[in-house]
């Protein structure tokens, strides 16, 4: 595995001296969760066949939620369960030894706290250094003490990333800033605290702006692409980045279409999105993830496969049956692939009145109807349901049904015939919103207002039902 320096930012050492009545397990839950970027397991005093169980049951953990595993001394146990890495000290075995034993398959670290230990360790084969103590702790008593100014000069003494160790919190790491480190490595600060995801969060909040890492929430765009641009890829592109978020796209089909209809499709292969996704989630991993258009049942499965191995969320599944100008974009026997593999997996899904009336298997013609439907969706496939109005069913008003509850989301008609994409739209705004850590419905009210606005622009283009101005709060010469 190849170490980014962001896998740095927030390394979090796991120490039995704080369970505190939860499992390891739970804890290290709750801390990548909070936002860890990089765990390593140390145990100093526990025997062989029980440090490669729990070895073995955390970086299962680690490697679903696609977080490197760092084995602290003990190379064996690394070997054994195909680790990410291992990590060893100065009076442990040496670097160079250990990349001899291990290759270029496993990331090596090395603690150092000189700038010759540094110099050497880099030289032998280091991947990164952890530098400390640079604060007194109780869990390295043995460590030598770090300066700024040393903790300065190594990282401007070698070229590979350097976290830095000892005694951090969050009340004193400011003193740390501008000293070249890529990041911090705690143990009490996450694991000794009452709420572990919470101070998680904090620690990493702060490091990003202390050592400045610009990120931005990002959400994935599983769909087809139109060529007209109004929808399906291109829409959900448009989308995502007005609203903040960096947009990623798996493509499951190309289609020649504009706005008069679809005059043919070419699907990707199951093969090819496969790689796709693996390329996605291994790298720049997806806060959310909307899929649209996919229309067989090979592409279905890769979808499910994928979602699962790599433990997304925040999925939102808008059932793309037939487009806007009336052309059918899924195969029969895809519907049932659909609702057995993906449907179970959303966070929601978001189906106009004609594709809710096919996944709940009744006819819908009042609010009573779209009540109904909605809780048949979403107590069959345990998800949340925005059954989208329209279709001469009422004024544009949305019912979300979710954890037994239902609200309505009102909004008025908007007389504008071009309607390209407008569910390929609503649902990317949905998933951006959710990429941005807001809850459901907070969610759905600003997708639903963004919508409008794209509407209210009156864009007026094509022969057929246009697409909408995506970017209409956007001031520029076009306007």
């Amino acid at each position: 595995m190849k170490l980014d320096k962001k896998d740095l930012l927030l390394y979090a050492i796991t120490d039995r001296s704080w369970l505190n009545g939860m499992t390891m397990e739970e804890q290290l839950k709750e801390a990548i969760t909070g936002g860890a970027t990089i765990v390593q397991i140390r145990e100093k005093n526990m025997n062989y066949s029980d440090f490669l169980e729990e070895a073995k049951s955390l970086y299962k953990i680690c490697k679903s939620s696609n977080i490197p595993f760092i084995v602290n001394d003990n190379i064996d146990i690394a070997r054994e369960i195909n680790a990410d890495g291992i990590h060893v000290g100065q009076e442990d075995m040496d670097a160079k030894d250990v990349r001899a034993i291990i290759g270029d398959k496993m990331i090596l670290g090395v603690s150092a706290s000189t700038v010759e230990e540094a110099i050497k360790a880099e030289k032998n084969g280091a991947d990164y250094l952890g530098v400390g103590a640079v604060f007194s702790t109780s869990t390295k008593k043995d460590a030598d003490s770090v300066s700024y100014e040393e903790l300065k000069k190594i990282c401007d003494a070698v070229s590979i990333p350097v976290v830095a160790i000892g005694g951090i919190t969050y009340d004193n790491m400011d003193v740390l800033k501008d000293s070249g480190i890529c990041g911090i490595s705690v143990i009490s600060a996450i694991f000794a605290q009452n709420d572990i995801r919470k101070a998680t969060e904090n620690l990493k909040n702060k490091s990003e702006k202390l050592f400045k890492y610009h990120k931005m929430p990002v959400a994935l765009t599983i769909a087809g692409s139109d060529s007209s641009g109004g929808a399906g890829i291109q829409a959900d592109i448009k989308t995502m980045t007005v609203h903040g978020v960096f947009a990623e796209s798996a493509i499951t089909a190309l289609t020649a279409q504009n706005t008069t209809g679809v005059m043919s499709v070419f699907e990707s292969s199951p093969e090819f999105l496969s790689e796709q996704l693996d390329s996605v989630f291994s790298d720049i991993y997806p806060n959310a993830v909307k899929i649209g258009m996919v229309s067989s049942c090979n592409l279905i499965h890769v979808i499910s496969e994928k979602l699962r191995e790599y433990n997304a969320k925040n999925i939102v599944v808008d059932p793309v049956m037939i487009s806007t100008s009336g052309s059918r974009l899924i195969e029969e026997d895809a519907i049932k692939t659909l609702k057995e593999e993906l449907f179970p997996l959303a966070s929601v899904l978001t189906p106009n009145i004609p594709e809710a009336e096919v996944i709940s298997g009744i006819e819908i013609k009042s609010t009573e109807d779209m009540i109904k439907a909605s809780k048949i969706i979403g107590d069959n496939f345990k998800c949340a349901v925005l059954c989208k109005g329209g279709h001469s069913i009422n004024d544009a008003n949305d019912l979300l049904y979710s954890n037994g509850e239902f609200r309505w989301f009102y909004g008025k008609r908007i007389e504008n015939n071009n309607t390209h994409g407008t569910g390929c739209t609503l649902s990317s705004a949905i998933a951006s919103n959710l990429a941005k850590g807001k809850n459901l419905e907070m969610s759905v009210l600003e997708a639903k207002n963004y919508i409008s606005g794209a509407l209210s622009y009156m864009l007026d283009l094509g022969k057929g039902s246009g697409p909408m101005n995506h970017a209409f709060s956007v001031h520029g010469e076009y306007k």
